[in-house]
């Protein structure tokens, strides 16, 4: 049975985000909003991006987690879409273990959105 098509961005769009340059205030943003996510709860990188006001920069918060020195983050909160970990080996195991510290539970390999997900209210952010 093949794969359902992918819907593609405009080229041009495309185009635009991959040459975006870094920028402190996109990563500010994006800070906030994993400051936000609360113990016990996650985001998905996607959910992160949108709610700092940068739809579709999902791979730039996975980035920045990736880049930010340690202990300055929550990084454990944010995983993939579904409930994913979307880290590997040790990394992952870690990141689970620091959920289910937290009282996350996990349906086989993927987290229970349903109870553990976190809703971002965009009215507590404030304007960089």
């Amino acid at each position: 049975m093949p794969r359902p098509a992918r819907k593609r961005l405009p080229r041009e769009l495309e185009r635009r985000l991959l040459r975006v340059p870094k920028s402190a205030r996109r990563d500010a943003a994006f800070r906030k909003a994993i400051h936000q996510i609360p113990r016990g709860k996650v985001a998905t990188y996607g959910q992160v991006a949108a709610a700092a006001g940068y739809p579709l920069y999902h791979r730039h918060v996975a980035r920045l987690l990736r880049n930010e020195p340690p202990g300055r983050l929550p990084w454990h909160r944010v995983v993939g879409a579904g409930g994913e970990i979307k880290l590997r080996y040790d990394a992952g195991i870690e990141q689970r273990m620091r959920l289910e510290m937290e009282g996350v539970r996990f349906r086989g390999k993927r987290i229970d959105m349903e109870a553990h997900q976190h809703r971002f209210r965009p009215w507590e952010f404030e304007e960089f």
